[in-house]
């Protein structure tokens, strides 16, 4: 058993950090939950700790969860992720007046997985690792299109986290964590000479075309959970931002000479067990988009010798607020069901759509549902399914010429995504 366990282990630490995580822009470009059955409950449960990934939303209660590992994998669908102009090009670039077309980007479907192990030191602490993929921006579009007039065009934003927790108990009703979090990412972007080419760029020779970059650093997470009142339990987790190293090779493109830092969060959670066999869990996140440059600084900044620099025009997102309700209820002693819904108002303003066509964050609504199944007296297997119905911004676009009609841009995004993961108890 000790050698199942161990080739199993090595297994899954080598799946979850070797296959990309990508692509996953739900609640900006954060995603809308983690663990599979965290994201049954639409992202909800922070203050409800069920299995080893609990660190990536509150390290508190990995205490409560004890000798486990989980191991599991999503196949995400971004569908229908896109633009549409209406509206004449009259001027051309540097006008930069958009070809009138609806295009949709390519790579609709993607394999993501998570990993989490959980050891109990003593009946009152623990240590864990959870290793996973924040969101992500992913788009392609083909070179027929030629968005910024420069071929094929898109980005691919790619994030790993290891998170190490340690977790105690404050007393029998209440616990707190903490995290030092890890993380690598890697970013791609194509078909934006133009901005070079034209003198946008404070280095046109890292703007764009140069092939993946990478980037790495450290941050931390917080939380604590506690019982307030008979079967009521609150919990808050706040994340640091995290402090990454920059993308040389996109120096000339994002805020600060490629830095791209990963904004702070925090989380508020309850959780009220409304029946012995039933909870009812609601939860608001805060996603602290406005501290990071690249990400915050809005497109009116867009000068001369301008991308790259610290004041340097970025996607112009907001800090976004996102409420999560879920609830759960056993059937039987195998069989435990979920549902959630999440609403957030995605944090892209209208006057920022025409480097957003690269990112169309736009998604603000989640439905989810999904199950346990124990499959022995020391395992389980998990569902979760997700459905974020069509969401779309419209906006003029700013960078038009000033002579004839105004042009519209429209940004838009479907979502689907199922998970399915297994557990083991120890």
């Amino acid at each position: 058993m000790k050698k199942f366990n161990k080739g199993l282990l090595t297994c899954a630490v080598t799946a979850a950090l070797t296959i990309p995580m990508t692509a996953m822009a739900t609640n900006g470009y954060f995603a809308h939950g983690y663990g599979t059955k965290n994201k049954a409950l639409a992202g909800g449960g922070s203050a409800l700790p069920q299995d080893a990934m609990a660190a990536a939303t509150n390290p508190a209660g990995m205490v409560t969860v004890g000798d486990r590992m989980d191991l599991g994998f999503a196949i995400f669908s971004p569908s229908s992720r896109g633009y549409t102009v209406t509206g004449p090009a009259n001027d051309g670039f540097p006008a930069f007046e958009f070809a009138p077309q609806t295009v949709e980007s390519d790579n609709d479907f993607f394999l993501i997985p998570h990993f989490a192990r959980n050891w109990m030191l003593d009946g009152d602490s623990s240590i864990g690792v959870s290793v996973y993929g924040n969101g992500g921006m992913n788009t392609k579009y083909s070179s027929t299109a030629n968005v910024y007039y420069g071929g094929e065009a898109g980005v691919n934003l790619e994030q790993l986290f290891i998170n190490t927790t340690y977790s105690k108990k404050i007393n029998d009703k209440s616990s707190w964590g903490a995290s030092l979090i890890a993380v690598y990412q890697t970013f791609e972007a194509k078909g934006l000479a133009a901005f070079g080419s034209f003198g946008f760029s404070s280095d046109s020779a890292n703007l764009t075309n140069n092939g993946k970059d990478t980037s790495t650093g450290f941050g931390a997470k917080f939380g604590w959970q506690g019982e307030v009142a008979k079967d009521v339990t609150l919990a808050a987790s706040y994340q640091t931002e995290m402090g990454m190293s920059k993308f040389d090779k996109y120096k000339g493109l994002f805020a600060e000479q490629g830095g791209f830092d990963i904004p702070a969060s925090w989380t508020l959670g309850l959780a009220w067990d409304t029946s012995p066999k039933s909870t009812l869990t609601f939860d608001v996140q805060q996603i602290m988009y406005s501290d990071v440059a690249a990400i915050a600084n809005p497109l009116s900044n867009l000068a001369p010798g301008n991308l790259g620099t610290s004041n340097g025009a970025g996607f112009g997102w907001e800090d976004m607020t996102v409420l999560k309700l879920g609830y759960q209820w056993e059937t039987s002693a195998d069989w435990t069901w979920r549902v959630g819904i999440s609403q957030g108002d995605q944090p892209i303003p209208n006057t920022e759509l025409p480097f957003n066509i690269l990112a169309p964050a736009v998604m603000e609504t989640h439905l989810t549902g999904g199950f346990t199944m124990k499959t022995g007296k020391d395992s389980e297997f998990n569902f979760a399914a997700m459905y974020a119905p069509k969401s779309d911004l419209t906006g003029t676009n700013p960078l038009q010429g000033a002579t004839g009609p105004s042009q519209n841009i429209t940004i838009e995004m479907t979502q689907l995504e199922i998970e399915a993961s297994w557990a083991w108890k120890f």
